[in-house]
């Protein structure tokens, strides 16, 4: 793997210690973590802190009766959950977010391909598979958007992204990425709004294929 070189910012990874961060990033950062030592560590910081934190507040004594409904409910079978592993360009947590079963493309056009793995009021995230040397349209944000390169590499006008590499992209930035030459470049993308095409065709296709 090619070094990496746009890490999670500050902020997210401290929301996703938390537990704050919506679910849709909470799964591109996963990824990411999973893939960069560096952000790795930054987190397993961030966790020893909120651990120290938590031994710090103020202390109170179980009664006899809850301590015994809370270990008689620790004792109830709880099934095993299933252990994913990375398989292919795919990390673990998008393969535990796919349950093991693999991206179901849909093709898009110009030969792009999506698979939404997640979608509600709070945001999507979704797997892109763009030919190397296409383009994706032209267009700004209404939120957020995180993108984790997963495969191959694309360049806009903030830089080039490889494996590993995540783009932070919020309404400020207006953009049109492109797949580098050689596999296709796939990527993992979290938004909390709808993207804002400046073409007219993709305007039209946007509630057709949920981006």
């Amino acid at each position: 793997m090619t070094q990496i070189v746009h890490h999670v910012p500050e902020r997210l990874l401290v929301a996703y210690a938390a537990g704050t961060l919506p679910q849709a990033f909470s799964l591109v950062v996963a990824a990411h973590v999973s893939m960069c030592d560096q952000c790795r560590a930054a987190l397993e910081a961030h966790h020893a802190v909120g651990g120290a934190l938590l031994e710090d507040e103020p202390k109170s004594d179980l009664s006899e009766r809850l301590k015994a409904d809370l270990m008689s409910r620790l004792d109830d079978a709880v099934p095993d959950e299933p252990v994913y592993r990375r398989e292919g360009p795919f990390p673990a947590p998008v393969v535990a977010a796919m349950q093991g079963r693999g991206p179901r493309w849909t093709k898009l056009g110009g030969g792009v391909k999506q698979s939404i793995l997640s979608a509600d009021a709070t945001g999507s995230v979704r797997l892109l598979s763009i030919p190397g040397g296409q383009a994706v349209p032209d267009h700004t944000h209404g939120g957020l958007e995180l993108t984790l390169v997963l495969q191959g590499a694309f360049a806009d006008e903030t830089g080039r992204f490889g494996a590993g590499d995540l783009e932070v992209a919020n309404d400020d930035l207006e953009h049109k990425p492109i797949a580098e030459a050689g596999p296709d470049c796939i990527c993992l993308a979290a938004t909390d709004a709808p993207l804002r095409f400046r073409a007219l065709v993709p305007r039209l296709l946007q509630p057709l294929f949920r981006i």
